[in-house]
């Protein structure tokens, strides 16, 4: 069994940035491993998240997500997750966003995300593999910026056009298509939801 540090929720003052760092939060938790039964437990007996107008899709990815969690255990998690997203050889879904661009476009990403991070400090660590554009690193990425180094919202629509967005969605995308995924065609509909809204708030900035 994969072994992972806890979620760590840093507060930001403004309560939807919380929530922003939050979900980037668990984004990253869900894709960085699959959840253990404390994790499956929490999120199905969360409080709902209520949805008007551009939040409806948000809301009900949300109601899905914690139906999914609620008919799934720790084991079938795992044996889904490695089968899905690790596989033997090769991932039926590359977990890379990179992976999800054109050709030359993954290479690219990877080299300026690499430059971007190292300007703020931040980069892999030396006991990591996995390359920077790992979805699960670049939600972790998100939520540093918005929840611990406050970035203003200019850098935070950066880091999010230029390395998260159209690599996740394809990946999500390829998520729900794929016939291997049951529980993370729930998770990879919520993230969807979750990147389209974030898209859509920086557009209206």
């Amino acid at each position: 069994m994969t072994t992972v540090e806890p979620i760590r929720f840093l507060p930001p003052e403004d309560p939807e940035d919380r929530a922003r760092a939050d979900l980037y939060a668990l984004m990253a938790r869900l894709f960085y491993a699959p959840p253990d039964s404390a994790l499956l437990q929490t999120l199905a007996e969360a409080d709902e998240i209520v949805g008007e107008d551009d939040t409806a899709p948000l809301a009900e990815a949300w109601a899905k997500l914690q139906q999914a969690c609620a008919a799934t255990d720790e084991e079938a998690a795992q044996e889904e997750y490695d089968t899905l997203l690790v596989g033997v050889g090769k991932a039926i879904v590359a977990p890379y966003v990179g992976a999800h661009l054109e050709a030359t476009g993954g290479e690219k990403l990877l080299v300026e995300l690499r430059a971007f991070l190292a300007e703020r400090g931040l980069g892999r660590q030396a006991s990591v593999s996995e390359p920077e554009d790992h979805l699960a690193a670049l939600c972790e990425v998100m939520r540093h910026l918005i929840a611990v180094q406050r970035a203003g919202i200019d850098e935070q629509r950066e880091c999010f056009d230029k390395y998260v967005y159209q690599g996740a969605v394809r990946l999500c995308d390829a998520i729900i298509a794929s016939d291997g995924a049951n529980f993370y065609k729930a998770v990879a509909g919520f993230g969807k939801s979750f990147f389209e809204l974030e898209h859509l708030a920086f557009e209206m900035l």
